[in-house]
């Protein structure tokens, strides 16, 4: 197959990362075109030994680095909540920054994101490690836990906090659930299945959502149930039992996402 056939379908994609990398799409565009310009003066550049959108992404960072671009700079010609998002990734380091943007944003693996970055999976978990404290401390928020089991809801509470956040309630019911968001408005829901009572944490996710918009991370021991095609879809999931590490990254992934989705004021 072709070269041109090989990293066409991944185009569209590849302007979208460089948008946020770049802080507007003229410049990522640029830098997008740049790459192709070399790959077709050069095509022994392009890893054919890699998968080929891992290979293209690996080619732009390559080139981005190397010209030692200031990423996220520009960012007034950015919708407003993906510049306040702009604002957030550019108090990381680039390389912490782009490894939260390959797994976040892009959805690459770790194997795939230590291709693009020249490194290993080791390093990779370190990178997203940093990113989930460095951007959870930007956007630190309330947080409302809802866990049945004590030292479960502890051990959530405790990685929150580590994270700069403020618990403001835990819930053991579907009820308890649906009281604490009303009283306290918070920023960000963390919330088992299966309730001391018997009630379900996705049911009184779902009451709560028809008036009231707030990322929800689910962590469960029975991710199948989750799998329904119902609203609200699991795009944030952590089975039990949870690794500390996974779950900072994923509040930090859930905050970034809802900071990015906000209509202007």
């Amino acid at each position: 197959m072709s070269l041109s056939r090989q990293i066409a379908p991944h185009l569209r994609s590849l302007r979208r990362f460089a948008r946020i990398v770049s802080g507007s799409q003229r410049r990522g565009d640029a830098y997008v075109a740049a790459v192709l310009e070399t790959l077709i003066a050069d095509p022994t550049g392009f890893r054919r030994d890699l998968e080929p959108r891992v290979a293209l992404y690996r080619q732009f960072l390559k080139m981005w680095n190397a010209m030692g671009a200031k990423p996220l700079r520009g960012a007034e010609s950015m919708p407003e909540a993906l510049a306040a998002a702009g604002r957030t990734l550019d108090a990381l380091s680039p390389r912490t920054r782009q490894s939260f943007l390959l797994l976040a944003v892009e959805r690459f693996s770790p194997a795939q994101t230590a291709q693009i970055l020249d490194t290993d999976v080791r390093e990779v978990a370190r990178l997203a490690a940093k990113a989930g404290r460095e951007i959870a401390e930007q956007v630190a928020t309330a947080v409302l836990i809802i866990e049945d089991e004590p030292l479960i809801a502890m051990d959530l509470a405790q990685v929150a906090e580590s994270l700069g956040h403020r618990v403001v309630g835990r819930a053991r019911t579907r009820s308890e659930a649906v009281r604490a968001v009303k009283r306290h408005t918070p920023g960000l829901v963390v919330a088992d299945i299966k309730l001391a009572d018997g009630s379900s944490g996705l049911d009184a996710v779902n009451e709560f959502l028809r008036a009231f918009s707030v990322p929800v991370i689910f962590i469960t021991a029975y991710p199948q149930r989750l799998l329904t095609g119902t609203k609200p879809e699991p795009t944030f999931l952590i089975s039990k039992p949870f690794e500390v590490n996974a779950l900072k990254a994923v509040i930090s992934q859930a905050l970034f996402f809802d900071l990015r989705s906000r209509p202007p004021d």
